[in-house]
């Protein structure tokens, strides 16, 4: 009984999706970048990070370490069939630009490009003032 589960439940992970569109989330922090692809409905198909792409410490905050992982994230998503690709740019780090640069240079045709990171309305007070 728990072989055959087991096998249904490879299957069904083995079926590739054929997907013409998507949505690209880049996450630049001051620490890293992320890149996570979705489909249209939101569900992820693949991610890669500063880290995934074998960079460590403040490495991963450059903007080569997010090219990197925006090409890692392009190649995976190029198997489920994604042609197109809606970026959404969040964050404040160095790699947001690169990471652009590199779906294009993928191969993804980059249909928009809209920032989504978080401004406050005067909610919480903010951390105090970085001193160097």
């Amino acid at each position: 009984m728990a072989k055959s589960t087991k096998s249904t439940s490879d299957s069904r992970r083995r079926t590739r999706r054929s997907i013409a569109a998507g949505v690209a989330y880049v996450n630049a922090t001051f620490n890293n970048t992320t890149v996570t692809i979705t489909d249209t409905k939101g569900d992820t198909l693949c991610w890669a990070s500063g880290g995934t792409s074998g960079f460590k410490g403040s490495r991963k905050s450059t903007p080569f370490a997010g090219q990197c992982a925006a090409q890692q994230a392009a190649e995976k998503a190029k198997k489920y069939g994604l042609r197109d690709v809606d970026v959404k740019v969040k964050g404040p780090g160095s790699g947001r630009e690169s990471a652009i640069t590199a779906l294009e240079a993928a191969g993804l045709k980059v249909k928009s490009i809209e920032d989504i990171t978080p401004l406050p309305h005067n909610g919480c007070r903010p951390r105090k003032k970085r001193r160097v």
